[in-house]
């Protein structure tokens, strides 16, 4: 497939030590079935999710995430020093309501707490992800 008409790509991982699997199987699915590249990655930290980014040229990191926003936050400052800037960010899972602005400000893209419907998310990655034509 040229450049001029490749998919978009993702990279999806978990963070933590939540084992609820099935929400970001879900999402993964979603995605494949608009089109998208998925490559879920499993439980990963940052710098390894950081580093499948790179290797597969993503253009989306999706991130299913616990209590704890460490990992965001160090996968945030990776991404900002691997030149990362490009590529879209957004998380998913049990995240206050509350959270999300924090989450933004903290340099996420898009935030999907439980409830958001699957295609919402497809269709954000789709508006946000701008493909060379």
């Amino acid at each position: 497939m040229t450049e001029k008409h490749r998919r978009i790509k993702v990279v999806i991982a978990k963070t933590g030590l939540d084992g609820h699997w099935r929400g970001v199987q879900a999402v993964a699915t979603t995605l494949r079935n608009a089109g998208m590249e998925v490559v879920y990655v499993g439980m990963s930290e940052a710098e390894a999710v950081a580093r499948i980014a790179i290797q597969e040229d993503a253009d989306v990191i999706g991130l299913n995430v616990g209590a704890s926003y460490q990992q965001i936050e160090a996968l945030i400052e990776i991404m900002k020093a691997r030149g990362l800037g490009n590529v879209l960010l957004i998380v998913g899972g049990v995240i206050p309501l509350v959270d999300i602005p924090k989450l933004k400000d903290m340099g996420v893209h898009g935030v999907f707490p439980p409830g958001s419907k699957l295609e919402d998310i497809a269709a954000f990655v789709r508006e946000h992800v701008r493909l060379p034509h």
